[in-house]
């Protein structure tokens, strides 16, 4: 029987995963295909899973995207610690009939920031507080580096509005990272509204958006001497090793 993947998000024009995961089952010889499944909103995701002609899913996998990686949680039947740690869900795995949700986003970062990061990386500001942050602030976490987030609506400690952004929090944060998706296709002319003046060659700066290649946010970072990374390895890693959940 043909497997079914695929991938939850409210707009999908802009992923590449249904691309990566095709090309991946040509080259394996797998009889399998891979779905955008565009929802309104996420209680749609109860009804997706248990209509009669989607008991597929529960054979195969899932991805979760933009803006559900949080608030898919309530419908699944359990999570793996890292899930539950960082508090968003990416993948889902459907094993003895249960939606277990998995969080690959935390993988995929630390093997992009890897071969990056220096001692001189002891603060970073992430820019936006969705579920994409959470895997980033987990993974900087780890790495001992001290947080702040920055968004439209800051709420809680270390978090901070645009307007916050000075030359001395520029100065003392080393990696400024971009989880919001400001500058993503098709708004390729936008980008956070940070004082990119202050940036230097010591400043690490990386976009989780994939596409375009090199956002307005990159370019402007670049300007200033600043190393740039876009999220297409976050994009390959964490779908590797959604993969690899999806066949234990």
């Amino acid at each position: 029987m043909k497997k079914k993947f695929g991938l939850i998000g409210k707009t999908l024009k802009h992923s590449f995963s249904k691309i990566y995961f095709e090309k991946k089952f040509a080259e394996l010889k797998i009889d399998a295909e891979y779905e955008n499944i565009e929802i309104e909103e996420i209680e749609k995701f109860s009804s997706l899973v248990s209509k009669p002609d989607g008991a597929w899913i529960m054979a195969s996998g899932l991805n979760v995207t933009i803006p559900y990686k949080e608030s898919i949680i309530p419908f699944l039947d359990d999570l793996d610690d890292t899930a539950k740690n960082i508090g968003a869900v990416n993948c889902i795995q459907f094993k003895n009939e249960k939606k277990i949700g998995h969080n690959t986003d935390a993988f995929g970062f630390k093997q992009l920031i890897k071969p990056f990061f220096e001692a001189h990386h002891e603060r970073a500001i992430i820019i936006g507080t969705g579920g994409a942050s959470k895997a980033v602030n987990f993974v900087l976490e780890e790495l001992g580096v001290s947080v702040v987030f920055v968004s439209r609506n800051p709420k809680g400690r270390n978090h901070f509005s645009y307007n916050d952004i000075n030359e001395n929090m520029i100065k003392f944060n080393g990696i400024i990272i971009n989880t919001s998706p400001v500058g993503m296709y098709p708004n390729i002319d936008e980008c956070p509204e940070i004082p990119y003046q202050f940036l230097t060659s010591k400043h690490l700066i990386i976009d989780l958006i994939y596409n375009p290649k090199e956002t307005l946010f990159m370019q402007k970072a670049k300007a200033q001497g600043a190393t740039v990374i876009n999220g297409e390895t976050m994009l390959h890693q964490q779908a590797e090793k959604s993969w690899e959940i999806w066949n234990e």
